[in-house]
């Protein structure tokens, strides 16, 4: 067990490398791949339903005791990216597809990799914990009226439909998979720390299969959507953390509001364009790359804060 657990670990610690490496397989072997996008509703549930079995019931006394730090986290979460998103795509003058995907990844809630991050860069990881909690709560609700209301002078949005998707693929395994931790917590615990491999593995292949579905695609504006994806995310963390700073939050707050408001649940944004808007499938490609991105900047992010937050 001991070995297996160290296997995870590197897994978890190292899964960008796994996206690179599996990203590139797809990209010169697509029908090894490709079929992977019929089920991205499947595997994002079962990241989801795993990150529901890490949550314990003390994890939600952070929304009841620091209210404040909650809602300063959730308020940027929700309003930096998806406007940042918005504007790039006006900026850059994407066509439809990229600008629903560049705006899809933008209105997602935080991801679970973001914790991760957090602890790596010396952050408040109880607080970047709530803020993932809060925010995939609450995704059924804000995530599909931000696109509703920010995509919608390029494609035409369904909001129920968008809703629904979010409630079956989000919200409804993580709830479960709260549900079975309360039900067997010790079964749960004994193997707690081979879980993340669970979203790992179903984040790597969501993005193998939309690299294997768009290969020839991707020579075509890879390069354009990678750019604005680098600057989308640059953006989140620089802003997120310099209105922490502004608000005078503490180090670790800082670090962990910064890291939480960049890194988005992108394999979120890839399922929602898979599910709802078939008719754009480029709309997929901004979420691909992003999963990838997210988690190399992240990386560098908090090589730069773990030195700040330690001398606090």
């Amino acid at each position: 067990m001991s070995q297996i657990k160290k296997i995870c670990n590197f897994m978890s610690s190292n899964i960008a490398i796994f996206i690179l490496i599996f990203s590139a397989a797809a990209f010169f072997y697509p029908k090894g791949f490709s079929w992977a996008t019929n089920y991205t509703t499947w595997f994002l549930g079962a990241a989801m339903f795993g990150m529901g079995l890490t949550i314990k019931t003390e994890d939600f006394k952070i929304v009841f005791t620091r209210p404040k730090d909650l809602c300063i986290g959730f308020l940027l979460q929700y309003t930096v990216m998806p406007v940042t998103a918005f504007i790039l795509a006006k900026v850059f003058q994407l066509p439809a597809d990229l600008a629903l995907g560049v705006i899809l990844v933008g209105c997602c809630p935080g991801g679970t990799a973001s914790n991760v991050i957090t602890y790596v860069a010396g952050g408040d990881v109880p607080l970047s914990v709530g803020m993932t909690i809060v925010s995939t709560i609450l995704a059924p609700v804000c995530t599909p009226v931000l696109v509703y209301l920010l995509a919608g002078s390029w494609v035409e949005v369904s909001l129920v439909t968008m809703m629904l998707s979010v409630v079956k693929v989000v919200l409804i395994p993580v709830l479960l998979g709260i549900l079975i931790y309360r039900l067997f917590p010790r079964q749960i615990d004994a193997i707690r720390e081979i879980l993340p491999m669970i979203s790992v593995i179903a984040i790597v292949m969501i993005i193998s299969g939309i690299v294997g579905s768009n290969a020839e695609k991707i020579l075509s504006c890879g390069a354009l959507v990678m750019v604005v994806v680098a600057i989308h995310n640059v953006v989140g963390l620089c802003v997120g953390t310099g209105a922490a700073k502004a608000l005078k939050l503490e180090e670790k707050k800082v670090t962990a509001i910064g890291i939480e408001v960049g890194m988005q649940n992108s394999g979120l944004a890839i399922s929602l364009a898979t599910a709802n808007f078939a008719a754009n499938p480029l709309a997929t490609l901004p979420g691909a790359i992003f999963s990838v991105w997210h988690n190399i900047s992240g990386t560098i992010y908090a090589g730069l804060r773990r030195s700040r937050t330690g001398k606090q």
